[in-house]
């Protein structure tokens, strides 16, 4: 006589099926507004809604965990297993996009030199920098970001630069060598979000003075991510001139 099959934990199937929901939803959104179909904000609180599902995914997941264990009345363990794993990257996505708008400050045009800031003249918007107030923001929060000084002759950095800029698979919008002028842009993963970049190359004290400027087209604040931009782009540029 045969051993009746034990019933399936619905909190495990439930905790499978949202997770799968949620990274549906969240690549959706950030597909969807490439493509045009809505506003990004649309895709954003889309994200949001998710995300809170990944976190009811993941209480439900534990429930299953518990109810489906080695001996328990019931089955469905792997659905579990899996249903956590998948709910942690949208609610670690949601953890890290949550401490870093209350960590960095609300500021999204960041510069080496805020008191002659690189200029974007061949972007859409060409707009100085902000002024004294985000300034002032900025310095609190990166003071390691100042022009990087090299002893190389203006053209020959120049020409590093702009293989960093490439080598990092941003898109060149404009390279002026007799002006130490490079812009460029840089998208997003997700939602492919435009960040402008400005990197102007001038001769000091018988080397370098490289200057960058990194902004965001959309939003006010950019969790950090045009320091971190800046910051990469100076270390590898450093590195290659080294």
């Amino acid at each position: 006589m045969s051993t009746p099959s034990k019933p399936l934990s619905i909190p495990a199937m439930a905790a499978l099926v949202l997770s799968l929901g949620a990274i549906t939803v969240i690549v959706a959104s950030g597909l969807g507004y490439r493509l045009g179909w809505w506003h990004f904000t649309v895709g954003l609180q889309a994200s949001e809604w998710a995300a809170y599902g990944a976190g009811l995914a993941l209480v439900l997941s534990l429930v299953g965990l518990a109810e489906s264990r080695p001996g328990a009345a019931r089955r469905g363990w792997a659905a579990a297993v899996i249903g956590l794993l998948l709910a942690l990257a949208p609610v670690s996505l949601a953890v890290q996009w949550e401490y870093t708008s209350r960590s960095y400050p609300a500021i999204n045009d960041i510069s080496t030199d805020t008191l002659d800031a690189p200029v974007f003249w061949d972007m859409p918007t060409p707009t100085d920098y902000p002024g004294a107030a985000s300034a002032a923001l900025q310095r609190a929060a990166y003071p390691d970001l100042v022009p990087l000084r090299l002893p190389l002759p203006p053209a020959k950095t120049f020409a590093l630069a702009l293989a960093v800029v490439k080598d990092k698979g941003w898109t060149v919008v404009a390279s002026v060598p007799e002006e130490g002028r490079i812009e460029a842009t840089a998208s997003s993963l997700l939602y492919g979000f435009t960040d402008e970049v400005a990197i102007r190359v001038k001769p000091a004290d018988g080397g370098v003075l490289v200057a960058v400027r990194s902004r965001s087209r959309l939003g006010k604040i950019d969790r950090g991510v045009n320091a971190k931009r800046i910051r990469a782009f100076l270390q590898t540029l450093k590195a290659q001139a080294a």
